[in-house]
């Protein structure tokens, strides 16, 4: 996605330009939305001032960023701000929270044409996106966030936020979560997204030990991973819409929904293609959802459930 420039007069584009439609997820899905070896747990949420504005909007590329304006001067938003850090902090990435103080900061919030406190927005690729003004119940705010959610996918941009402070309790010197010495290099290859790499590695310690559930999970991963960052979401979208039962639609949506989270969809989508197809074309859906389930915990509620509908499609 290219990245729209957001400091000095060029913050003012925000409220005007088009959204530029990527025609690759390369470098926007972050590997541990899939479940790889987990990161620290801390905050979603950060302050920032007219100093560190610019630096926070650049991970705008990478991930949908919620911005909450606010005053202390206005005490009814309290519960507002309570709800939307608890919902960022529930999410644990999917978004972050960045809060912008109006009165310490009121150039920069006439800037951007804020007008009333609160006012909640998104940035999804260096675009603005308005969402509300005023307070919300949560239930209202989260609809409202999960619209955004949507709309980031649609232009994927589906990466993982780090959380703002990590706790070094469990985790090495350097604050890093220790990792197993086996798959190292595997997770390596994949944060330098060379997925081919990845499952090479992976494969190798499955020849080793075939029942290396982290590794069978990460094959999955890598697979996943090698075919969003090279597809196109817009057009996998489209192309769906035109021809919702060609077969090559179905699976790059379902896809694109399990590498944004949406795992019930994805695998309600597949599920519904084995009972709708025969064939070598059933085969060929039945090993991309059992591909998809590898990408989760095997206990996952979701799993279990689509295991089922899985088997009553095939049987």
């Amino acid at each position: 996605m290219a990245r729209i420039p957001v400091s000095g007069h060029d913050r003012s584009l925000w409220l005007n330009g088009l959204m530029t439609q990527p025609h690759s997820l390369r470098g926007a899905i972050d590997l541990s939305s899939l479940g790889a070896p987990a990161a620290p747990v801390g905050s979603f949420v950060t302050e920032v001032d007219d100093a560190s504005f610019d630096a926070a909007m650049q991970g705008s590329a990478r991930y949908p960023i919620l911005i909450e304006f606010y005053s202390p001067r206005a005490p009814e938003q309290q519960r507002l701000s309570e709800d939307l850090a608890a919902l960022t902090n529930e999410a644990a990435g999917r978004w972050l929270l960045v809060r912008l103080n109006v009165d310490t900061n009121a150039p920069l919030a006439a800037e951007l044409q804020i007008k009333a406190v609160p006012t909640v927005a998104g940035v999804v690729g260096g675009q603005l996106v308005p969402l509300w003004q005023g307070t919300l119940a949560k239930d209202e705010a989260k609809a409202r966030i999960d619209e955004l959610l949507q709309m980031a996918a649609k232009y994927g941009v589906v990466g993982k936020a780090q959380p703002v402070v990590a706790p070094a309790a469990a985790s090495g010197d350097d604050g890093e979560v220790a990792m197993d010495p086996r798959y190292a290099a595997a997770y390596a290859s994949m944060e330098r997204e060379d997925y081919a790499a990845a499952r090479q590695e992976f494969e190798t310690i499955l020849a080793a030990t075939p029942s290396d559930a982290v590794a069978k999970a990460g094959l999955a991963q890598s697979g996943l991973l090698s075919r969003v960052t090279t597809s196109n979401p817009q057009g996998a979208v489209e192309r769906f819409a035109a021809n919702p039962d060609d077969l090559d639609a179905i699976l790059a949506m379902a896809d694109l929904e399990a590498a944004t989270g949406a795992l019930e969809a994805a695998f309600a989508r597949l599920v519904a293609a084995v009972r709708s197809h025969a064939g070598e074309e059933r085969d060929i859906v039945r090993k991309r959802v059992l591909e998809l389930y590898d990408t989760c915990e095997p206990t996952d509620p979701t799993v279990l459930r689509s295991r089922r509908e899985l088997a009553s499609a095939l049987f």
